[in-house]
This record gives C-alpha cells, structure tokens and sequence, in this order.
C-alpha cells in the first residue's frame, strides 16, 4: 500500500532548510514498505536526459537534477540543461534554484532531493533521479557526508596557503596523505581540497575513511540504481563534438554574462567544467592561438571527468550497469521500466 497521499502532501510540504517536519513524517512512514524511485548515472553525454524523458513517460515520473551546476540559474550550455520545452511536457526539480553567488553543496542536495521525493510521491508519481554526480548519489543512498564543522582560522589559513602556493601544490600534500579520496576531485577543485585538508587536520584520519557510513543503503526509499554508459571510444568522441556544440550555442557568451553576476566568487561553479578553462580564456588575448588551447583543455577536462566517473561508480555496488551503445535509450528505458515495474 502506498503510504503516500493526496491528504498528507500539505503536511510534507515545508520550506526548503526545514528539516525536522521532513525528518517526523519519514519517521512515521517507516512503518509502510519504502516507495520506489529511481537513480539514473552515467558519465557526460552518454545520454542520460533523453533516457530520463522516456522513463518519466514510461512511468509518469517527475525528474530531480543531481547535478550540481544546473542548480544555478544562468549555468545553462555548459551544463546541458534540459529544453524548457521539456521542463514544462515533464516536471523537473532542483533546476534554476540559486543564483550563481549562492553556495549549493553535497548536504542542502541531500535534503532538498528527499524532500523532492516525498512530495512527488504524494502526487503518485516516480521519482527519477538523474545526473553524473556521484556525491550526491552516495549522499542520497547512504546519507550525508559526516565530518566536522569548519574552524575560521584553519579555513583562512589553508586559503592564504592556497594563494600563496596553488592548488596544486595543496593537491599534492592531499593526494600523499588519503590518495583513495584525492583521485575523485582534481587538482583545481580548490573548494574539496581545502575542506579535505581541514579535515585530515582537524581529525587527523583519512576523508575517504569518515566521509560516509558505508553500511546498508537508507530503508526509507526503495532504490533502483541504474549507472548507463558507453564504451569509452564511442564516448569521448561523443564529448568532444558536444564541447564542439555548447561552443557553437555560444558558451563563451554565457560565460561573460555570468561573470558580470559574481560567476567568479563562487568557488565552485567557477571551477565547473567548461567554465573554468573559459573564464582562463578570457584571461588572454583571446587569439586563434588561445582559443585552440582553450577547446583542447575543455575537451581534456570533460573526457577526464568522465573517467572519474567510471572509477566512481565502479565503487557503486547498488548500481546496475546498462551500455546503451549495445542497446538504444529507448530499449534501455524499457529495461529500466519494466525492472522497476516487477518488483
């Protein structure tokens, strides 16, 4: 029986940050057998968003972004957003919610998604999850990462060293000390690297060693995990022609545009693929010469954070692997469905 219904989705509902009523009524759903959803990885342009609009017709599925740019208004070419057209055919969620000063990380997507969840369930939908960042899977899965709370002079120090040295040189002393977590991010994730820092310094142990509680996936929700993929010499070529594509919309244009906002002062979305390497372009004179090195870089960067990728859910035991070059989106999104239908 569904524990979801119209009459309780009111009470659901709470404002974004308010955690505890969203906390109570899980607590009091545990008693009913967790609702199904489903989570949709896989490395960049392998597919995933034209998968998930044939699922949620498939399913009459609402779909919840686990990327952790598309969150930001204006981040739209080079984080493939979906159309507005298929925004407004099929509901989607965690899109176009900050503004691209406003911090968004592993922890608020943790408890927005849920929140998500919940309330599409009370409308006797699916949820689809979809995106290609492993953090937030794992967060969702297994909860949020645990550690403790930031100490303002050891943060202001790493970053004075951070300046004075370069994120390599931090990436470095990271990659020496817990080498398991420092192979997920890459030496320009200065954000991660300073907060891993701050860690190891504070706890003296190892982030990949406390990050999650790896036991049993949450008995709140009733997970169907799918990673989808290609082979990579189908793929990268794929990744390149879609660099090719997002420069052709015009992402240095939006890149501009989003730097008259404060694109910069966001240490996150300034390192996003695509947009760091431009934002380093706009840095030079802007030549042929430095426009070749910029589309070579952000081709670079986009097939390396694939491979991160595939090394990450390698690690995904609950995730069941589809190549979606053996089979068409369209059968694979029938495989999905009718796995999800029979159990």
């Amino acid at each position: 029986m569904c524990a979801f219904t119209p009459e309780c989705e009111e009470k659901i509902r709470s404002p974004l940050g308010s955690i505890i009523p969203l906390e109570k009524k899980l607590k009091e759903l545990h008693k009913y057998k967790p609702q199904k959803i489903i989570l949709i990885a896989g490395p960049t342009a392998c597919g995933k968003t034209a998968l998930s609009l044939l699922l949620a017709d498939m399913l009459k599925g609402e779909i919840i972004s686990a990327d952790s740019m598309q969150v930001y208004r204006g981040m739209d070419i080079g984080t493939a957003k979906v159309s507005k057209e298929d925004q407004d055919r099929i509901p989607h969620h965690l899109i176009d919610i900050r503004h691209i000063q406003e911090p968004f990380n592993v922890v608020d997507f943790y408890y927005e998604a849920r929140q998500c969840c919940v309330s599409i369930l009370a409308r006797g939908k699916v949820p689809i999850i979809v995106g290609g960042s492993g953090f937030y899977f794992r967060s969702l899965i297994y909860g949020p990462p645990s550690g403790p709370p930031p100490l303002p002079d050891l943060r202001s120090g790493l970053e004075e060293e951070m300046e004075r040295l370069g994120s390599e040189s931090l990436y470095e002393k990271l990659k020496a000390f817990d080498p398991d977590y420092a192979s997920t991010i890459t030496s320009n994730d200065r954000h991660k690297i300073i907060r891993a820092l701050e860690i190891v310094t504070i706890t003296g142990e190892k982030v990949s060693k406390n990050q999650w509680n790896r036991g049993e996936p949450s008995s709140e929700f009733d997970f169907h995990s799918w990673f989808i993929y290609k082979p990579r010499n189908v793929l990268y070529p794929a990744i390149d022609a879609r660099c090719e594509l997002m420069l052709e919309k015009g992402l240095i244009d939006e890149v501009k545009e989003l730097e008259k906002m404060g694109l910069r002062s966001n240490p996150s979305a300034s390192q996003a693929i695509g947009y760091r390497q431009c934002l380093d372009f706009l840095e030079t004179s802007q030549d042929e010469h430095e426009y070749k090195k910029f589309v070579v870089k952000f081709k670079t960067a986009s097939r390396h954070y694939a491979k991160r990728q595939f090394t990450w859910f390698r690690k995904e035991l609950t995730f069941n692997w589809l190549n979606v070059d053996v089979h068409d989106l369209e059968i694979a999104a029938e495989m999905i469905a009718q796995e999800f239908t029979a159990t």
